[in-house]
């Protein structure tokens, strides 16, 4: 491999996990996004090519969030006096997965980024330290920097955000049997509209409740306890309001638990929908079941079945 070129997959995330909204989060092999990136002679970030977006997103480096979290990392150095800050890179992003799909996709593309740029300059930073930049990023993708989409895109396997302020991210354990079947339908739901769309108040019953089931799905996937993580995969707060938007959901949900599914709810921000399940072939038929669902809709689908990945960002 040429020493100033090198090219990072980072692959998609389950965010929210039904009861855990903007503090859990765990990543899947498939899909991702690949950034190429190859250090320049003059200083400065550009983003010379993006392929698999329509068109859609931009070039600009001040708005791209593959860009904005290298730049975030180069006035980390510059504030440290690093002289690697004056690098320059030229950026080449592929889209290997939807937009407003609820999988973390401004996640996977800064991701990718940022560990390939951290890599080329000769690692300046840990994984862990490189979490802030790519929160920045994804401000400029939805407008609050939440970490739940990119700490397991960056780190691999199942994290908790205990705290924002300061930042604590925790890898949780995870049984070996714990599959997920995604299913994605092809309609866009952008973060931003999902978040206006959420209550500003909820009710001290409902909070009591909910984060009950996070302490319960926690102390389910720790202990190994799959009946206990499939009576906590439950969200009375927000989903109620989200799925609304998701044609078929209650449909897909409900085919999901009948299939054996321990539990069902929205990627993200949606309009994907999660299953965990316990073994891969479970995971398959409730995946295929969940699929069926969205038929009299009239919308076409991809399933991913997955593992959690404990990875995360992959050389290629």
């Amino acid at each position: 491999m040429n020493p100033s070129e090198i090219t990072v997959f980072a692959s998609a995330t389950v965010a929210n996990v039904a009861c855990g909204f903007d503090s859990l989060g765990f990543a899947i092999h498939e899909p991702g996004d690949e950034v190429t990136l190859v250090s320049t002679v003059g200083t400065g970030v550009r983003v010379t090519e993006i392929t698999g977006d329509e068109g859609r997103l931009p070039l600009e480096a001040h708005k791209n969030t593959a860009s904005v979290a290298i730049l975030t990392l180069l006035d980390a150095l510059r504030a440290k006096g690093d002289a690697r800050a004056d690098a320059g890179f030229d950026i080449r992003i592929k889209k290997m997965m939807p937009l407003g799909s609820g999988l973390g996709s401004s996640a996977a593309s800064s991701v990718a980024a940022v560990v390939g740029a951290n890599a080329l300059l000769g690692e300046p930073f840990t994984r862990e330290e490189l979490l802030p930049f790519v929160m920045q990023s994804e401000k400029i993708a939805c407008g609050a920097a939440h970490a739940d989409n990119v700490a397991p895109a960056l780190l691999g396997g199942f994290v908790l955000v205990r705290s924002y302020k300061p930042l604590d991210v925790v890898q949780l354990h995870v049984p070996a049997d714990l599959w997920c079947a995604v299913v994605h339908p092809h309609i866009e739901l952008l973060t931003e509209d999902a978040r206006k769309v959420l209550k500003k108040n909820i009710r001290l019953d409902d909070a009591v409740v909910q984060w009950s089931n996070l302490a319960g799905l926690i102390t389910g996937l720790m202990k190994e306890d799959y009946e206990l993580i499939g009576r906590s995969l439950d969200d009375i707060i927000f989903e109620p309001v989200r799925s609304l938007l998701i044609p078929g959901f209650d449909a897909v949900k409900g085919e999901a638990l009948a299939n054996g599914a321990l539990g069902c709810s929205i990627s993200g921000s949606g309009p994907s929908i999660f299953a965990l399940c316990r073994g891969e072939a479970s995971a398959r038929i409730v995946g295929q079941a969940m699929q069926q669902a969205f038929v009299p809709y009239q919308l076409d689908t991809d399933l991913y079945v997955s593992q959690v990945n404990h990875q995360g960002p992959t050389l290629r």
